[in-house]
């Protein structure tokens, strides 16, 4: 790596971020931060259900203040980038009438593709930039055969970060660098304890970034509330993969496929949400057998490590950030959809999450489970 490069940071107040920045500058790096201002987290405070203040996550004011303080710390310029309209119409907006139609959202992954791999890009690159590190746990690599960038796992396995990264493209990923890729978590720790990062104990952030608490059905009401609109009404029938109705429930964005607390139905046995129909706002209930899949289907594809998929491929796919990818078959089933099929069932196939197909360490692509 030329010591004559010019890399932002983008740092968001974390310890990642924050040692990431740190490492470039101690390799002889011009550094400069750039923290993304995205949500006013004042802005529901007093709602019912939403706290006065928040504290202590992703995005927070406290979060600029501590990225602030550690480029300070190192002596490289710093700059706080405000993108709330776009956040706002690209992720949280979505990420609303996702829930209120029936599915589940991964709000990270939208962020990723439309905020810190593309505006942030944008800014690097008009500040002078020649390429923008994070903090991710993922790692990249040029593969001259291919002619093609390649995102792989992180080495830190339990830290892996690819299944939000699967969006990217190939000219977003030629200006990009994840300088933790090969690292565990401890061991960035002890480096920013090295570097004398303030930060360096500082607890990961584990919630969505605009959702206080993670009640994102306290979030929903507030958040309609704020925009002078109704919480629509979405509520109906509780019904059995047959067709017959066995209750009635107070709204499907009140549910996931997988779930099984709350349904409001006593049966001798358990119960859990296999499928939600949104269209006809009824919520299918069955045993844990029933949660097992073996095809799903998604769209919106994007491909890393081929230009396109041109013949059915084993792959391994996470349909879950947790999951343990499970071998498949991935083939196209229209302009911009492919099917895949499992060797094995696989449990809650929750339609708004995304399929990450895997070839061994090696991101293949992925969708947006339908």
């Amino acid at each position: 790596m030329p010591v004559s490069r010019t890399i932002a940071v983008a740092m968001s107040g974390g310890v990642d971020s924050s040692t990431v920045a740190a490492m470039l500058r101690a390799e002889g790096h011009a550094v400069i931060g750039l923290t993304m201002q995205l949500w006013n987290q004042r802005r529901l405070s007093g709602r019912p259900g939403m706290p006065e203040a928040v504290r202590g996550r992703c995005c927070s004011l406290d979060d600029v203040y501590d990225a602030r303080r550690v480029a300070e710390a190192l002596g490289i310029p710093y700059y706080v980038v405000n993108h709330e309209e776009r956040f706002e119409r690209d992720v949280v907006r979505p990420f609303v009438e996702e829930y209120l139609s029936g599915r589940t959202p991964i709000p990270c992954s939208l962020c990723n593709n439309h905020l810190k791999f593309d505006q942030l890009l944008i800014v690097a690159q008009q500040i002078g930039a020649d390429a923008l590190a994070t903090g991710h746990y993922a790692r990249l690599e040029y593969d001259e055969g291919r002619g093609r960038w390649l995102l792989k796992r992180a080495t830190d396995t339990s830290k892996d970060q690819t299944y939000f990264l699967f969006g990217l493209s190939q000219e977003q990923l030629s200006r990009t660098i994840f300088p933790l890729g090969g690292m565990t978590k401890p061991a960035v720790r002890e480096l920013a304890r090295d570097h004398g990062l303030a930060l360096a104990e500082k607890p990961d952030s584990q919630e969505i970034c605009f959702v206080p608490g993670g009640d994102y059905k306290k979030f929903l009401d507030a958040y309609l509330a704020d925009q002078g609109e109704a919480l629509p009404d979405t509520s109906g029938e509780l019904v059995t993969a047959g067709g017959e109705v066995v209750g009635e429930h107070s709204g499907i964005h009140n549910f996931t496929v997988g779930q099984r607390k709350g349904l409001g139905v006593a049966t001798g046995s358990p119960l859990y949400v296999i499928q939600i129909n949104g269209d006809k706002r009824q919520v299918v209930v069955g045993g844990q057998e029933q949660l097992y899949s073996r095809t799903l289907r998604t769209h919106r594809v994007n491909f890393i490590s081929i230009g396109d998929l041109h013949e059915p491929r084993r792959v391994a796919v996470k349909i879950r950030h947790r999951h343990e990818a499970a071998p498949a078959t991935i083939e196209k089933s229209g302009a911009d959809e492919v099917l895949v099929t499992f060797d094995d069932p696989q449990r809650a196939i929750t339609p708004g999450q995304a399929a990450v197909f895997y070839d061994g360490e090696i991101v293949v692509g992925g969708g947006w489970i339908i």
